[in-house]
């Protein structure tokens, strides 16, 4: 593996506003023109969350998911020092945000573009015009073994009446920050049966079941070094490892779905055995 070789970062020349969630991102505007959601080193969860995201997400847009582009943003140490805002606060202690390289997450639409929402009711799932990407980011996430609940953001342009989903937040793939892979059938599911109202068989996990299964080594050792090293505490030992494991997982995704579909939630109504 190619140690460290991430390309130049964009950087961040203005806070926006402080995002939900335990890693407590921030929206910022960044030098090309973009706006992302910054996750930083010293967040409350593990500073190998921003090397999670950074894995998971490109490894989902090389078979053909719909997440948000992955960046390496960079925060000065003006910018923190000059926005009161930019802050983490870790437990009744409010910190300054840290300087330098930190995980971006390129906004679905921009902000004065269009609207983002977080959750939609499943009457309006109808109006999702990739609902059957929900199948696919089911086999990354068995994948990659996410420890947390499927996020999705729903956006559409003003004016435009479908939303298109997008796959967010992959801070708990490789089980958060212990690189490990507890499996449950129940890890990495989207809380909601309705998104797999329309799974007939292994068909519908396609084409991105077999993405994976078929993913070339060479590209997802590529992908691990282009993650910057400070986000993995320069451990290269143990970033190999789990890229290995990650390599050799591969061949146990149609089984892990497998037991998803036989828990007690029935996700899979519709399945038809051929």
């Amino acid at each position: 593996m190619d140690q460290g070789s991430w390309k130049m970062p964009t950087t961040a020349v203005q806070h926006v506003k402080r995002m939900r969630g335990g890693a407590q991102g921030h929206l910022m505007r960044c030098d090309d023109g973009h706006y992302y959601v910054v996750k930083f080193r010293n967040n409350p969860q593990s500073e190998r969350v921003l090397a999670n995201e950074f894995l998971a997400t490109r490894l989902a847009e090389r078979v053909g998911l719909p997440v948000p582009i992955a960046q390496v943003v960079e925060v000065t140490q003006w910018l923190v020092e000059h926005t009161a805002e930019l802050t983490i606060v870790l437990g009744a202690q409010v910190i300054p945000a840290e300087a330098g390289l930190q995980f971006g997450s390129r906004y679905v639409v921009s902000p004065v573009e269009g609207q983002v929402l977080d959750y939609l009711p499943p009457e309006m799932l109808d109006r999702v015009r990739n609902l059957d990407t929900f199948t696919g980011i089911l086999a990354l996430d068995k994948w990659t073994c996410n420890a947390d609940g499927r996020q999705a953001a729903f956006w559409r342009k003003l004016r435009e009446r479908k939303y298109s989903a997008a796959f967010i937040d992959q801070g708990y793939c490789f089980n958060a920050g212990e690189w490990t892979f507890p499996d449950f059938p129940l890890r990495g599911v989207y809380p909601r049966n309705e998104v797999y109202a329309r799974v007939r068989g292994w068909e519908s996990f396609e084409p991105w079941l077999s993405r994976i299964e078929k993913l070339d080594e060479d590209a997802i050792w590529a992908v691990a070094g282009e993650i910057p090293p400070a986000w993995y505490g320069e451990s290269w030992d143990e970033l190999e490892r789990l890229v290995t494991k990650l390599i050799e997982r591969r061949e146990v995704v149609r089984e892990l779905i497998q037991a998803f579909r036989s828990s007690p939630r029935r996700p899979f109504p519709e399945w038809v055995e051929n």
